[in-house]
């Protein structure tokens, strides 16, 4: 029997370097902290829940900066399709939870917690619903959500340095609570305009 030509042979052989090459590229800098972040929401609750809020800060404020190490890292091609979930997902999930125990210990009025939940349901549960519909829908981030973001972990931050660190500033907290507010109620309002005008809009 003659030998397979060189190119059937390599044809053969690609498949298992094609998988290594996959396996490899999950395992990136941004991944690993996208995943150190996801794994800090527990962490953070905890110490909420305990009462260790300096310490529940302090992990807050790395996951922060995770972040935009993270985000940094991405820009500069490190960005992978693992990443683009998880990233946004850990956000969330850290954001989402510190506001629902901060409501749950009195430090957030309930009623912010539940309309930061309900937003975000809305959206996520919106587009689940019209892409199995048939009515696909990618969630496009706009500028008014990126603000309230901000404005989100700024309030989060801000107080619980306040319950760690145990000074008070009631003004600038209810300006950041009415600014949360207002983006939640806003950017949700606007994700639902726009994808009720249609993909095109």
């Amino acid at each position: 029997m003659r030998p397979l030509p060189t190119a059937l042979r390599r044809t053969h052989y690609a498949p298992p370097m094609d998988r290594q090459v996959s396996r490899s590229a999950i395992l990136t800098v941004p991944n690993a902290i996208s995943l150190a972040r996801l794994c800090a929401v527990p962490a953070t609750v905890w110490l909420v829940v305990i009462g260790a809020l300096r310490a529940g800060f302090c992990l807050f404020l790395a996951a922060g900066l995770s972040d935009a190490l993270d985000g940094y890292l991405a820009r500069r091609g490190a960005r992978t399709n693992l990443g683009a979930v998880l990233d946004p997902l850990a956000d969330k999930l850290l954001l989402v939870s510190v506001t629902i125990v901060l409501a749950a210990i009195a430090r957030l009025p309930d009623w912010l917690a539940i309309l930061v939940v309900f937003r975000d349901v809305l959206i996520v549960g919106g587009a689940l619903v019209l892409n199995f519909l048939g009515h696909y829908v990618t969630i496009r981030p706009l500028l008014l959500s990126k603000i309230n973001t901000a404005a989100l972990v700024t309030l989060l931050a801000f107080v619980l340095m306040q319950a760690g660190f145990g000074f008070i500033m009631p003004g600038l907290t209810g300006v950041l609570i009415v600014l949360v507010a207002a983006t939640t109620i806003g950017s949700g309002a606007l994700y639902v305009w726009r994808e009720a005008r249609g993909p095109h809009a």
